[in-house]
């Protein structure tokens, strides 16, 4: 029912219902934001509907009527319903007002609401409090009217009363106030209608106070919502803790299995093994195959140290290995023979030359200032860099090295790197190679397959090894000694199936730079130094992690360029001079 009156005075009322006793009784009405539902007097004459704050104040008049018979009502649901929320403020109006329940049991109802209707009680709030705003002012600006007349109007009873006499022939005032007054009547002095200065305070009160009350219950709603989110949350990770917990308890026991190790746990998309297990897996694979080659290696130091030969014997074996020419595709091919050859046409000659014109121009360029290569190891003399390049998620990083060694010349380490009979010293990676046909002196094709290292598959690799001599075009520069290993086809030797095969494309680049010994003195070995320059472009093939890819290489091809380079100093030690 609304607080704002309609009179029904000038209806005309149906004789027998004029007739009709005055009923009247308690019904309850929604006041406001902080005593919510009250009870009040309602009484009904006729058609004209009147409530009163109670019964016993009956005489001091109504507060609000209205007439039935031009009565609009409208039916609409509070739940749920905006407009009725506008309407009655919150659901809890029209809850308290089915139940009868009191402003103190309502209030302690209104922590089952959701923020939704929190914020709708919100805008109803702001409408009231933009309505109490705009009487008010509606009241200052009439109060300024009002000022403005009463000035006028003064101003004119001055100029009036100056027309009138003041004073009777016996001196007396010829005007009263009360005379003055019917001259003047009052009436014409009243100002604005007033307004219930503490209804409105009462009603700002009251909407301040829900306003609070309301956003400490969003507070509290949004509190507990973020409580529960936490709790899920909580519950997620633990839920997550429990699966990763039982996951490695079940890899465990599938590691404590003889079936373990199976091609569900071998490199590929579907492995069981995750990147970590993998690389661990791989290193302490790696790390056991240097422990037998170091065992290997320490066996042959004792067997050679036991063999005594005579000067003359070793000179006569050194001569005999420079002299003679094998021509068995397993045995080894002399640099000596490359030099004296002129013959070096067959039908990978073009390829062959495309390969080492590529070398030559791009691989010995200096990389130091390019942001595309990565610094990944420096140790001493020797640098390697690394740039990362990925294709079909199959990592292709191309390496490159750096790196000087002394009392070696670059013939002597080409030599040694392309010579297949020296390739079992050095190499711990390769578990067997075959030159599968000699193209010419300077020429042969290898099929090489290398160690597996579990969980990796084994890899294998058919590539064309030439050795060649590029004569410096300028004098103060030195002459270019090169191996380029290249990956191609060979009808005799397809893919195998029980092997991945890899391709590759690596070059050893060397020069060999002269200090003049002082005076007359022979050149010797402690005057030489070889710089090197090795690059590797490997597409490994399968699929295996890129990080462990890339944590591999790091790790093999510096140990790679140490141990073969030492190799090499070792077998030139005491020789006579390879330029």
């Amino acid at each position: 029912m609304s607080d704002c009156s309609s009179s029904g005075s000038d209806e005309e009322l149906d004789p027998e219902i004029e007739l009709l006793d005055e009923l009247g009784g308690t019904l309850t009405k929604w006041t406001n934001y902080i005593h919510g539902w009250q009870d009040r007097w309602i009484v009904l004459k006729g058609n004209i509907l009147s409530y009163y704050r109670s019964a016993d104040e009956k005489e001091f008049g109504c507060r609000g009527s209205i007439c039935l018979g031009k009565a609009v009502i409208t039916a609409e649901s509070g739940y749920g319903s905006e407009s009725s929320l506008r309407r009655h403020g919150s659901l809890l109006s029209l809850t308290s007002a089915a139940s009868g329940l009191s402003t103190t049991s309502a209030s302690s109802c209104k922590k089952g609401y959701s923020l939704r209707e929190k914020l709708a009680e919100m805008e109803t709030f702001r409408d009231i409090l933009c309505r109490q705003v705009d009487t008010l002012q509606k009241y200052f600006d009439n109060c300024a009217d009002a000022d403005s007349k009463d000035e006028l109007h003064r101003d004119k009873v001055s100029e009036d009363e100056e027309d009138f006499p003041t004073l009777r022939p016996d001196g007396d005032y010829l005007l009263n106030n009360s005379s003055k007054e019917k001259l003047f009547p009052v009436d014409n002095l009243k100002g604005p209608l007033g307004i219930d200065f503490k209804g409105e305070a009462i009603t700002f009160k009251a909407t301040t106070a829900g306003i609070l009350s309301t956003l400490s219950h969003c507070i509290d709603i949004l509190v507990k919502r973020e409580e529960s989110w936490q709790r899920r949350l909580d519950k997620e990770i633990e839920r997550r803790k429990r699966a990763e917990d039982a996951y490695k308890a079940a890899l465990t026991e599938l590691k404590k299995k003889p079936h373990y190790g199976g091609p569900d746990y071998e490199e590929g998309p579907n492995s069981l093994i995750n990147e970590e297990e993998f690389f661990d897996a791989v290193e302490a694979a790696l790390d056991k195959h240097d422990q037998i080659e170091e065992q290997s290696q320490a066996e042959r130091s004792r067997a050679s140290r036991q063999i005594s030969l005579t000067p003359d014997t070793c000179s006569s074996i050194s001569t005999q290995k420079y002299l003679t020419k094998p021509r068995s595709q397993t045995s080894s091919l002399s640099s000596v023979d490359l030099i004296s050859a002129s013959d070096d046409v067959h039908r990978f000659s073009a390829q062959v030359e495309e390969m080492v014109q590529s070398h030559m121009n791009y691989s010995l360029q200096d990389v130091g200032g390019d942001a595309n290569w990565q610094l990944v190891v420096e140790e001493g003399d020797m640098k390697v860099y690394r740039r990362e390049v990925e294709e079909n998620g199959i990592v292709l990083d191309p390496l490159k090295a750096t790196h000087a060694v002394r009392r070696v010349t670059g013939h002597e380490v080409c030599h040694y790197f392309w010579d297949t009979a020296f390739r079992n010293d050095w190499e711990t990676t390769v578990e067997s190679f075959q030159v599968v046909e000699t193209l010419s002196d300077k020429a042969v094709i290898i099929h090489q397959t290398h160690k597996r290292v579990w969980p990796a598959s084994q890899r294998e690799v058919l590539y064309v090894s030439v050795i060649r001599k590029i004569l410096s075009t300028n004098e103060n520069d030195p002459d270019t000694w090169l191996v380029c290993n290249f990956s191609v086809d060979h009808d005799g030797y397809p893919p195998s199936a029980r092997c991945i095969r890899a391709k590759i494309n690596v070059a050893m680049i060397c020069q060999t730079l002269i200090s003049p010994p002082e005076g007359d003195k022979e050149i010797t070995r402690d005057n030489i130094l070889c710089k090197i320059t090795y690059v590797a472009n490997v597409n490994p093939g399968g699929w295996a992690p890129a990080s462990v890819l890339r944590a591999v290489a790091k790790r093999e091809y510096p140990k790679f360029l140490k141990r073969f380079t030492s190799y090499v100093q070792e077998k030139t030690s005491g020789e006579a001079i390879l330029f």
